[in-house]
């Protein structure tokens, strides 16, 4: 663990009763970056979240936060803003209000910025909270993370129960945030075509293992989609670290792991470079397939089992 991280996990486990939310979870979030946290539902999502939010605590393994706080520590509690999936406020508390109880309850907090982050989307302080718009919400639980004045920032599917322009309003408030200096922000989302224009680092849940992790232009770079005759595709398939191999009559695509370089191509082949939605769709429907960095800059080594099985 380091400074340079704001999330680190050594192998956390997180059981409920029998069932496993999480396990043998290792991953290092680095300071300073958007980072998408995706995956089907009960991947574990949540619980990693909440683990970091310090709301809960590992069944087994080890977690810090910014560097070396551990979650639920006074001192970390003072610099993580958190808004939980769907966290309604007090619907009949006015938005005033809900700002001034924001300012007794937190030792760090930034009055003025609640005020005109809220002011300046036109949100009437004096309206009660339940009867805002969906987006008006969401942007008031924003304002009351924000206000923390946080080096790490939480957000459990913030764009779910919005829609497109608020997303987008509520996106463009965040990211400014961010280019303000001193923030790193992990969301979990599932607007997986929306990915490419806000993040910057992509954590990849399967299984409540830790699937793909990496800079997103990174991960990007290391892929290429082959599209060629089926009846070539296992000979290519052999010599390529395939990822999603999609075969529709004649014609097969195989997303493959280039490290970066452009992948040799056999006549009558052709390669393209994909999309960071493309990239992630293809790791969901692979939950057994794991990427290049991986967790860590890692490579695992059942990558080449996980391959065979893919293509059996």
């Amino acid at each position: 663990m380091t400074a340079d991280t704001v999330i680190d996990c050594g192998g956390i486990g997180k059981r409920y009763r029998r069932s496993w939310a999480l396990r043998d979870c290792h991953l290092a979030v680095p300071a300073g970056r958007v980072v998408a946290l995706v995956g089907p539902n009960g991947a574990g999502k949540t619980t990693l979240l909440g683990l970091a939010a310090g709301l809960t605590r590992p069944s087994e393994g080890a977690m810090t936060v910014l560097g070396d706080q551990l979650p639920g520590s006074p001192a970390a509690l003072d610099r993580i803003g958190f808004v939980a999936q769907n966290a309604a406020l007090y619907p009949g508390v006015p938005v005033r209000d809900l700002l001034r109880m924001g300012r007794y309850l937190n030792r760090r907090w930034d009055d003025a910025r609640a005020h005109a982050h809220l002011e300046g989307l036109g949100i009437p302080l004096d309206r009660r909270y339940g009867r805002l718009s969906g987006g008006q919400q969401a942007q008031v639980s924003l304002a009351l993370a924000l206000a923390k004045r946080p080096e790490l920032l939480l957000l459990d599917e913030p764009l779910a129960a919005l829609d497109p322009l608020a997303r987008h309003d509520f996106m463009a408030v965040l990211l400014t945030a961010v280019a303000e200096g001193g923030l790193s922000v992990v969301f979990s989302s599932h607007a997986v075509n929306e990915l490419e224009q806000s993040c910057d680092h992509l954590v990849v849940l399967g299984g409540g293992r830790v699937q793909v992790a990496g800079e997103a232009d990174d991960l990007v770079a290391g892929h290429r989609m082959l599209t060629g005759p089926t009846a070539g595709a296992d000979e290519v398939a052999a010599r390529l670290p395939v990822v999603r191999d999609r075969r529709a009559g004649a014609q097969s695509h195989l997303l493959v792991r280039t490290g970066g370089v452009d992948a040799p191509v056999s006549a009558g082949w052709r390669q393209q470079r994909v999309g960071l939605e493309e990239l992630v769709l293809a790791y969901l429907r692979e939950p057994t397939a794991s990427a290049l960095p991986g967790p860590r800059g890692a490579v695992r080594a059942s990558v080449r089992t996980s391959e065979k099985a893919m293509l059996s």
